[in-house]
């Protein structure tokens, strides 16, 4: 909860400096086009609206500490010289559980993925993608990192199994298949050569019961 927090206090800390400087992004771009200078407006355009695009993509649920938790990986994972996709295609409205469990997972996965790619020297990708079907919430956390060796994945969700070596608890997917388990959810991971695959769901609550 107090992570969640954070990442709020953040998000909101970001939209507030995008506000503060987007009158001066649309002055300047005004000005290069007054002056016929097409090609560096559109120039001085394409990563600010990247950036909006980046931010308006962790924002597309109902639970406000989702959308931070996802804001504040895309900005780690970007200083990490991770490249970054985010889908979100459901507004979780129908969650059986509280939101700031849903970051413990994801935040887990994703930090996950983060410190596996850390072991790449380039061509890190990271790829998030939240989803529904009729009955279920679908969520996919996917690396192209290191395989994951078939010993590691029959244990990799146990108590105190790690693959960081001193730098793990072996808590972190335990934990995740706990709280999964909780709410009638499940998780699996996938591992080859090109990538490595988390995907878990989550059954959404009646909508009477909401």
């Amino acid at each position: 909860m107090v992570e969640s927090m954070r990442n709020l206090e953040q998000l909101n800390r970001t939209l507030r400096e995008q506000r503060h400087d987007y009158l001066n992004h649309i002055q300047i771009i005004y000005g290069l086009m007054e002056l016929g200078e097409f090609e560096e407006a559109k120039n001085y355009m394409e990563p600010v609206y990247k950036d909006i695009i980046k931010l308006s993509k962790a924002l597309k649920t109902s639970e406000p500490a989702i959308n931070a938790l996802l804001q504040a990986k895309l900005q780690m994972a970007e200083q990490k010289d991770i490249a970054v996709e985010i889908e979100v295609k459901t507004e979780l409205k129908r969650l059986p559980i509280k939101a700031w469990e849903i970051c413990r997972v994801l935040g887990n996965l994703v930090d996950n993925s983060i410190y596996a790619l850390q072991l790449k020297d380039s061509s890190r990708f990271l790829f998030i993608e939240l989803t529904e079907t009729v009955n279920n919430y679908k969520f996919t956390v996917m690396n192209n990192g290191p395989k994951i060796s078939e010993d590691s994945l029959s244990s990799i969700f146990s108590e105190g199994f790690t693959t960081k070596g001193n730098e793990g608890n072996g808590m972190g997917l335990f934990i995740v298949k706990e709280i999964l388990g909780s709410c009638g959810g499940d998780i699996k991971v996938e591992s080859n050569n090109d990538r490595t695959v988390f995907y878990f769901t989550i059954p959404k609550v009646d909508e009477k019961s909401t």
